[in-house]
């Protein structure tokens, strides 16, 4: 698909459905890659991060999850993208999925969450192929660990792996497991706990006014606080000075036309 830079951040673009079939032809095919579905708090660690940035760019796609996002490839390039949430994504990915019999994997998460997902896919996505759901230590992995959990990944036949280990592990994890994990992987990370009812969605209304992030802050005001804050700060900060810089280049062009 194709993509637009937002601070040098690639984002790809196109109608929601298009993401959605890529991944789930990608997954057909067997492809070794990592899905990022961004907001903002990614996008400014990939430019507070060069690694990170890197491991970005190398992402088969990375989607507009958040609204803001969407507003900035407007405010930017004049490009009217859709959003491509990851709790939309998933429902949509695991209906697909039952639909296709294409076999999938939930790598992350507590034991509990796990549990309480096992029996929310068993209810609702009956005819799912589920094969595992794994909840690793919450810690680095040792080699060998990290040679078992590819090997116990592979050895399912898993063609579409969920990764639940919260921005920006997930993406780092996925990243490294690149070409050596035989399933497309997409980070999920709180989509989840909301999808099984764990945790709450933000009204509609929110969502398009791009407050789904306060609604959030009101859940988890001590841990999500300064995440928000920073971040939130750094990307209004990033785009004005994107559009001082455009608006300055197109002053520049029209005085030099004349």
């Amino acid at each position: 698909m194709k993509t637009m830079q937002i601070f040098n951040f690639p984002i790809s673009v196109g109608k929601y459905q298009d993401y959605i079939e890529y991944i789930m032809d990608s997954a057909s095919n067997g492809t070794s890659q990592y899905i990022y579905v961004a907001n903002v708090h990614m996008v400014v660690e990939a430019f507070w991060n060069k690694s990170f940035s890197e491991k970005v760019r190398h992402a088969g796609l990375v989607t507009p999850d958040g609204k803001p996002l969407t507003w900035a490839l407007r405010l930017l390039h004049g490009i009217k993208q859709d959003r491509v949430a990851g709790m939309d994504v998933l429902p949509a990915l695991l209906k697909r999925s039952e639909k296709m019999e294409t076999p999938v994997y939930i790598y992350g998460g507590t034991e509990t969450l796990l549990s309480r997902t096992q029996n929310y896919l068993d209810s609702n996505y009956p005819d799912l192929c589920i094969k595992g759901l794994y909840s690793p230590p919450f810690r680095d992995l040792t080699p060998d660990e990290e040679e078992r959990t590819i090997e116990r990944i592979n050895s399912s036949g898993a063609k579409l792996l969920f990764v639940v280990l919260g921005c920006p592990k997930q993406e780092q994890w996925m990243a490294n497991m690149a070409g050596k994990i035989n399933a497309v992987m997409i980070g999920i990370g709180g989509a989840l706990p909301v999808m099984i009812g764990m945790q709450k969605r933000a009204p509609r209304w929110m969502q398009n006014a791009g407050l789904e992030w306060l609604f959030r802050l009101f859940l988890e005001p001590r841990r999500l606080f300064k995440r928000y804050f920073v971040t939130n700060s750094v990307f209004l900060y990033l785009l004005s000075r994107e559009l001082v810089k455009k608006t300055f280049s197109r002053s520049f062009e029209t005085h030099e036309m004349n």
